[in-house]
């Protein structure tokens, strides 16, 4: 089943011709067309299904800067500054608080990797700190578990993943975007080796820049022009509660559970690493550049499986004529099914925690595709062979809370402005041109 995710309305009349062209309604594309859109830029906001629908809803609603690569800790700190200011920027609630997040463990290993992060990230000012077995254990009152220690970061917070995009996508029209939902891009036509249109299931729109945020599609997107975008999909699972006693104000990160409060009183749970690495041919096109990063999460409780996904989806084989159905619309809403062994677990996990909690029960489970690298840091990148096609995507679990400034990010690099950090970790042609990704860092 679905996350819930506030809907909102379509623009009926299609531009024929503007500054940009944003693929993908997501919260990365969403902040990207609100930032063109403030920068004076005509922008058509092109969705398949509808804004929010996807990963942007079914994520945690984490907005941390707590054990992320360091390549991003510069956008996500810019990011929380953002999320600090939104309901007055975009005149909605987004659900955003600054909570504080927290992670505790029983393994001296874990905790030696997570004291290895936070001396590395204060050079960068994280306020991050280690917690003595004490310390943790005060930090979780009612929690059963005998932490031998963990890691607090109290200036992250948590948003509602289901009011956040629609409320900036919102936004963005205010500031003059168009928004089209159940209108697919089929792709690009060129003149001169250059951007010059995108085609859609709804009409020809004509541009000379689009950015392609499309998540878990992106690459499906890319090949159909030739462009190699190793991408592979993380099948995940969360689940939302009832309304229960509340035992933590923010995040909490444990061994058997993860969970996060909501706005209606219930929480967020899933469990950290776990998740389906499922076998399909962009999979095993891609296998190569992935092999590091399956070998240092599989201990995680990353699995492999072969499933639908291998002949549908956003990583199946296959092509189409710009003038006929595409992928993208036989599958509006990428929805795949929970794992319902995960919910079961992590709810019983939950409870035998917290006495407190007995009794809860699960309002709603969905799935999830994540879209990852094989270093775990996204493409926000112009593509060099295909000049006025940029990229952003490639989250890899992390978009969400870093959606604002990364929009921000794409718009500057797109308008050709100043960027709000330096673009070279987030380039597009690491992954193709044979450096090592080495094994991504941040859980």
């Amino acid at each position: 089943m679905s996350p819930p995710v506030n809907r909102i309305p379509s623009d009926e009349r299609l531009p024929e011709a503007v500054d940009v062209v944003v693929i993908g309604g997501g919260i990365i594309g969403a902040a990207a067309a609100w930032h063109l859109a403030r920068k004076g830029r005509s922008v058509a906001l092109v969705e398949k299904g509808h804004v929010g629908a996807e990963q942007s809803s079914r994520n945690w609603g984490w907005c941390r800067q707590q054990n992320r690569d360091e390549r991003e800790l510069p956008l996500i700190k810019h990011s929380l500054e953002m999320w600090g200011g939104l309901d007055a920027e975009v005149g909605a609630d987004v659900g955003f608080r600054r909570s504080g997040l927290i992670y505790v463990t029983k393994d001296p290993a874990e905790l030696a990797e997570w004291e290895r992060w936070v001396n590395m990230a204060r050079q960068y000012q994280v306020q991050s700190r280690m917690l003595t077995a004490e310390e943790a254990r005060a930090m979780t009152p009612g929690c059963r578990e005998p932490w031998i220690g963990g890691v607090h970061s109290p200036t992250d917070g948590r948003a509602e993943p289901s009011m956040a995009t629609p409320a900036v996508a919102e936004a963005a029209r205010r500031a003059g975007a168009t928004i089209h939902q159940g209108c697919a891009a089929r792709g690009l036509e060129t003149t001169g080796g250059a951007v010059s249109a995108v085609i859609t299931e709804k009409g020809r729109i004509r541009t000379q820049a689009v950015l392609c945020a499309a998540g878990a599609w992106a690459s499906m997107f890319c090949r159909r022009h030739g462009i190699k975008l190793p991408q592979a999909g993380v099948r995940s699972t969360a689940f939302a509660t009832t309304a229960a006693p509340e035992v933590t104000k923010g995040g909490l990160s444990t061994p058997g559970f993860v969970i996060r409060r909501r706005l209606d009183g219930g929480y967020t749970v899933s469990v950290r690493g776990r998740g389906r690495l499922e076998l399909t041919p962009q999979g095993l096109r891609y296998a190569r550049q992935f092999w590091a990063m399956f070998q240092a999460r599989r201990k995680n409780g990353i699995s492999i499986r072969v499933g639908r996904s291998f002949f549908e989806g956003p990583e199946a084989l296959g092509t189409w004529a710009f003038d006929g159905t595409s992928p993208f619309e036989r599958i509006r809403v990428l929805d795949p099914a929970p794992d319902t062994s995960l919910v079961r677990d992590a709810l019983g996990r939950l409870v035998a925690s917290y006495p407190a909690l007995a009794g809860i029960k699960v309002a709603t489970a969905w799935g999830g595709w994540i879209d990852n690298t094989p270093d775990g840091v996204p493409v926000i990148s112009p593509v060099e062979k295909l000049p006025g096609f940029f990229l952003a995507t490639g989250f890899s679990g992390h978009g969400f809370g870093i959606g604002p400034a990364a929009g921000r990010l794409a718009a500057d690099m797109v308008a050709g402005d100043r960027p709000l950090v330096d673009l070279h970790p987030f380039r597009y042609a690491r992954l193709v041109d044979g450096t090592d990704p080495g094994v991504p860092a941040g859980f």
